[in-house]
């Protein structure tokens, strides 16, 4: 098997609404088609990171709440790579989203943070 590169994420959320706006206006991903589906009562919005579509945004009817303390098996976070990550963390700041301290990383002695997403999926920020 050769892979070439992820293709994209799908994420369950409980709130479409609040997950939409959280994801569109403030991480800034494009909506590329959004679409409902009656026969499953659930919304699916497509999403793009500089143009690259990375990311389903499901809602289905009472999703069970995910378990993030203490982390359980499967997908442990998304991560995005940022250029200066004080200036995003100030940005989210002023939105009412609040990282955690920064840290680095011993391998690679970069800088990072983690935010959370409405349903407290883990979002790394990554500095370049």
């Amino acid at each position: 098997m050769i892979l070439n590169k992820i293709h994209h994420i799908a994420i369950i959320c409980s709130d479409y609404q609040r997950s939409k706006t959280f994801y569109i206006e403030q991480l800034g991903l494009q909506p590329i088609h959004e679409v409902y589906r009656e026969e499953r009562g659930s919304h699916k919005l497509d999403l793009a990171l500089n143009g690259d579509y990375i990311i389903e945004l499901f809602s289905f009817p009472d999703p069970p709440p995910r378990t993030s303390r203490p982390e359980a098996t499967g997908l442990r976070h998304l991560a995005f790579e940022v250029d200066d990550l004080e200036n995003n963390i100030q940005q989210l700041a002023i939105n009412g989203i609040e990282a955690e301290p920064i840290r680095t990383d011993p391998v690679t002695n970069k800088k990072f943070t983690f935010i959370f997403d409405p349903d407290q999926l883990p979002i790394e920020l990554y500095e370049k």
